[in-house]
């Protein structure tokens, strides 16, 4: 790829709870880091993306809101931090479509598990975003050698973010 620039990757963000920051804030953080995570699946995956760039659609919302999501969508009754709906399928290394999908964030629990990680709340929410990201592209952690290809690719965008590795001395999820 060279000196070229990564594709765009058009982000739509609706904040639907008090508490986030402001949109403009949040496009500007979440455009960073997609910015980041593209690039080096571009260049270290050899993962394609379309010429024209693709859409992301990221939600900013509550416990309650993604409590409802995750239980419609997933049959489990309890919020999570974040939640991912790719547009369509697609495994890595593979073209996604022009629209990537939909990532849900629940304020109380990443602000939780950040206290909980002692790790500052955006540095949370980067990684969920990376996490995210990556299950819309195709990338799962359902087994645990997926979850290792997975784990340490997150391990590796974060590096890139400057961000200490969320896994270690754990065993893959």
């Amino acid at each position: 790829m060279g000196n070229e620039a990564p594709p765009a990757i058009h982000i739509q963000v609706a904040i639907e709870s008090d508490g986030w920051p402001a949109a403009n804030l949040l496009e500007g953080f979440c455009g960073d880091v997609i910015a980041v995570v593209v690039n080096v699946l571009v260049r270290t995956e050899g993962q394609p993306f379309p010429d024209g760039g693709c859409e992301l659609s990221l939600l900013f919302t509550d416990d309650a809101a993604v409590c409802a999501i995750n239980r419609r969508w997933r049959g489990q009754d309890r919020p999570t931090n974040v939640l991912s709906f790719p547009a369509g399928p697609v495994r890595p290394g593979t073209m996604p479509g022009p629209m990537l999908g939909d990532i849900a964030f629940a304020l109380e629990t990443v602000s939780r598990e950040a206290v909980a990680l002692q790790i500052a709340f955006d540095d949370h929410l980067t990684h969920l975003l990376v996490h995210g990201f990556l299950h819309l592209i195709g990338y799962d952690h359902g087994d645990e050698r997926d979850a290792e290809t997975m784990e340490g690719l997150e391990t590796r965008i974060l590096a890139a973010l400057d961000l200490s590795d969320p896994y270690e001395n754990t065993d893959p999820v």
